[in-house]
């Protein structure tokens, strides 16, 4: 790394280096994944391309994101164990993506990983509430907590890879609240804000090739990765709170397919439609609106992150400001542009047409 760097320079370098080491590697690892049969099958009507399209995509986000960690990166013993337990779940990724492996069998490895992470002490040993300024020490709660967090994330965001765009997307706003949060409100160690500008970098740099429609997906390889480093991350930087607050959309994604399967009598590993996405595509909105809804839905919770880290009435007033344009926004999406309503009108409006023919 480079030691002497200055710190905006370090992070602007840092989210460079990933954004366009991620965008070029992307093209090699789609024909990578095409040769070695690597390809997501639309095979049930839970998915909702129409033809195979390559997956393994996350293998670019990673090389851009360890290049530019390894260049800009602070080490310490806790960055060691972050970096060990990412190349865990990444090799379980790659060889899920090839060879789908069981549920249990991934659910094991990545409690591994975090017991890894665990052992490099990057453990949730308190947690804080910065409204009522209390402060609760976990003592022995803190190893099952922590490794609770990390594997319960990591699924999060692998489960919320449903659409074009969608796991990438809310992972870059996910870490820009919370590389805002700490760098407005210095609540980090200097290694967690590099961290997610790396991230935030090699998620943009993979968007344009995974946006709908998609050339590549980012397969297992690449939605648990980004779960873990953001999990791990929020541990590094000490804002425990804040991500719970920011990663708000996937986890109560995660919690609600959980119990709805749980109420249907199956496993909590089964798959369905009952996702937000599926929902939001059922009411009658495109993939890029409905990616757009759930973008808006995870920046409000990462506003309301940053509210509660703030101090000071200038900062409250903006959060609520981008709150409701957020949610503005959300409903002209989901009430005026949304193609089955326009249907719906435009059909009232020729039967009040012909009606006005026959009278």
């Amino acid at each position: 790394m480079f030691p002497s760097i200055n710190p905006w320079l370090a992070l602007e370098l840092s989210f460079a280096v990933a954004l366009v080491v991620c965008n070029r590697m992307t093209p090699p690892v789609k024909r990578f994944a095409e040769r070695i049969g690597a390809m997501d099958v639309p095979k049930d009507d839970r998915r909702v391309h129409d033809h195979p399209i390559p997956r393994m995509g996350g293998l670019a986000i990673i090389v851009g994101f360890f290049l530019s960690a390894l260049l800009f990166v602070p080490v310490s013993e806790r960055v060691y164990g972050i970096v060990i337990g990412a190349f865990i779940i990444a090799g379980m990724g790659f060889v899920d993506d090839i060879v789908s492996l069981r549920p249990m069998v991934k659910f094991l490895i990545q409690i591994f990983a975090a017991l890894v992470c665990v052992r490099f002490d990057v453990v949730i040993d308190a947690i804080s509430w910065p409204v009522v300024q209390t402060y609760l020490d976990l003592g022995k709660l803190s190893t099952p907590l922590t490794v609770l967090w990390i594997v319960l994330c990591t699924n999060a965001f692998n489960l919320i890879d449903g659409l074009d765009g969608l796991a990438a997307g809310v992972t870059a706003i996910c870490s820009f609240f919370l590389l805002a949060a700490s760098v407005l409100f210095a609540v980090a160690d200097p290694a967690a804000a590099l961290i997610l500008t790396a991230l935030i970098g090699a998620c943009l740099g993979f968007i344009p090739f995974n946006f709908n429609p998609a050339k590549i997906f980012m397969g297992d390889v690449g939605s648990q990765f980004l779960g873990f480093i953001l999990a791990t991350t929020a541990i590094l930087g000490h804002f425990k709170l804040q991500a719970v607050l920011a990663f708000a959309l996937p986890l109560a994604d995660t919690g609600f397919a959980v119990v709805r399967r749980l109420a249907h009598g199956q496993s909590p590993f089964h798959a369905d439609k009952g996702h937000f996405h599926h929902r939001l595509l059922a009411m009658g909105l495109s993939q890029k609106q409905t990616v757009l809804v759930l973008y808006g839905v995870a920046a409000i919770g990462g506003v309301v992150s940053l509210w509660i880290a703030g101090r000071g009435p200038g900062i409250r007033v903006i959060c609520i400001a981008a709150i409701v344009i957020t949610l503005v926004c959300i409903g002209v999406l989901i009430f005026v542009r949304n193609p089955r309503r326009a249907r719906l009108r435009e059909e009232r409006k020729k039967q009040r047409e012909e009606k006005k023919k026959q009278a």
